[in-house]
């Protein structure tokens, strides 16, 4: 990803990193789980959908609710690295040097926890 430019890029998922797409409700829930071991995400504030970046081909398995993993043969809208306020898509977590992407076990069991709470109603 170019440091430079402030358009919202279209990239290809599967070579550097993998993204993993979760609603905002259990994502949030998941990087109160997480805390300081989160890498980058990215926020889509009009969809309020949240993408954490993994290694390439480590979420390939996974089958957990409402998570979808977006691998190779996939496209992921990637803002600038700068924009960090929406509206729309931003870095809800920045990108940072040795903190693009998330440990895939930690960011497995985060969403597993976060995913078996239930709001109140």
């Amino acid at each position: 990803m170019s440091p430079h430019g402030s358009e919202v890029r279209a990239l290809a998922a599967g070579c550097w990193w993998d993204a993993v797409r979760v609603p905002f409700a259990a994502g949030v829930r998941a990087l109160g789980v997480l805390g300081d071991e989160t890498g980058a995400v990215i926020r889509d504030g009009y969809g309020d959908i949240l993408y954490w970046l993994v290694p390439p081909g480590e979420a390939a398995d996974w089958h957990l609710p409402e998570v979808q993993v977006l691998g190779h043969g996939s496209h992921v809208a990637v803002p600038p690295p700068r924009r960090t306020k929406g509206p729309g898509l931003y870095w809800h977590v920045p990108v940072a040097y040795g903190r693009e992407c998330t440990d895939p076990a930690h960011l497995h069991a985060a969403l597993s926890a976060a995913l078996t709470v239930r709001p109140a109603l």
